[in-house]
């Protein structure tokens, strides 16, 4: 009788044992390739909906763990709109000469830009991505929406 229970007790623990291995197995596998699969991400600006598409940096890869995000974004100059994240991204920072019609850019560690109009430019971003087909966001702020 005391086989019996042994055998049982032998069981249940390669059960336990293997369904645990299972489950840390199939959940790397999942992380591993999501920094492959988040290659946009969606962008609603003022109830209007545009994906990003996003650069492969070390910086989108730390401001998609920060998503979802509603900003009020500010007009500069009558091509940009910005924000102050409350966090900081690393940045690998270029002078880029050119800005087109939907770049989003980090300025400095924590200003999130949108550009709506293409120009010369001397200042230095980190290249988050690009929206396509953005119309003109106008004066004064916008509401913005960032999600996966």
């Amino acid at each position: 009788m005391n086989y019996r229970y042994i055998l049982i007790v032998i069981i249940c623990i390669f059960i336990i044992i293997g369904c645990g291995f299972n489950d840390s197995v199939n959940k790397n596998n999942i992380d591993d390739n999501f920094d492959e699969v988040v290659n946009s991400m969606n962008i609603i600006i003022d109830n209007k909906k545009y994906i990003i598409n996003l650069e492969d940096n070390e910086t989108v890869k730390s401001l998609i763990n920060y998503l979802l995000m509603d900003l009020k974004m500010n007009e500069l100059n009558g091509n940009e709109k910005y924000v102050y994240l409350d966090f900081s991204l690393p940045t690998k920072s270029i002078s880029l000469k050119h800005i087109d019609i939907g770049d989003v850019m980090l300025f400095g560690d924590n200003c999130l830009v949108i550009f709506y109009k293409s120009f010369d430019t001397n200042y230095s971003y980190t290249k988050i991505g690009h929206i396509d087909n953005l119309t003109d966001l106008g004066n004064g702020s916008v509401d913005v929406r960032v999600e996966k």
